[in-house]
């Protein structure tokens, strides 16, 4: 780690020295995906209480583990074995669609790409209607989804649907025009 040049801490994650060391109190995200559940059940509560805004993705093993982790202060609980079943399923029923969002994930490629972009009410593009934005014509990206202030999501806007602070763009296309939209949607 030393030579990638990896900043790390060395130590025991349940020692809250370490997580204070390591930055927890001004950190944004946690992924916990310790060895057990208990282990991470610990983790997330102590984190929780080190940092009361920190954004938590919590693993668990065990199904009866979800609500422990959400009780203790994890924000998302994922099960890898769930989602690796779900994931092949899919694959099975809909192998097009499946390969489309790996391409779309994945950051080997720069010709596609899905990303988020929250609106700042300083942009320039708030409170303006999705046909007068120039979105499609300036950028070359579909708009998938909008996420509301009040987190429902709006899955294939209408070009009548206005752009408004709070939101959240969920928009496909080539990355550097992805970052050209976030840089007007929250300059």
């Amino acid at each position: 780690m030393d030579e990638d040049k990896v900043l790390y801490v060395c130590g025991d994650v349940s020692d809250e020295a370490n997580l204070i060391k390591a930055g927890i109190k001004r950190a944004k995200g946690l992924v916990a995906v310790l060895a057990t559940d208990a282990d991470n059940v610990f983790l997330v509560l102590t984190a929780r209480q080190l940092n009361p805004d920190l954004y938590i993705v919590a693993r668990a093993c065990q199904a009866e583990s979800k609500a422990k982790l959400r009780a203790a202060g994890a924000n998302n609980v994922e099960s890898p074995y769930e989602m690796g079943a779900v994931s092949m399923a899919q694959r099975i029923l809909r192998p097009t669609v499946t390969n489309f969002l790996d391409l779309a994930f994945t950051y080997s490629r720069k010709d596609i790409q899905m990303e988020e972009i929250p609106v700042s009410s300083s942009s320039a593009l708030s409170n303006v209607m999705l046909k007068d934005s120039g979105i499609r014509q300036q950028f070359n990206l579909i708009i998938i989804a909008i996420k509301k202030s009040d987190d429902s999501m709006l899955f294939n806007p209408s070009f009548e649907t206005v752009i408004k602070a709070g939101n959240t763009v969920i928009a496909v296309g080539e990355e550097a025009n992805l970052k050209r939209l976030a840089d007007i949607l929250n300059p």
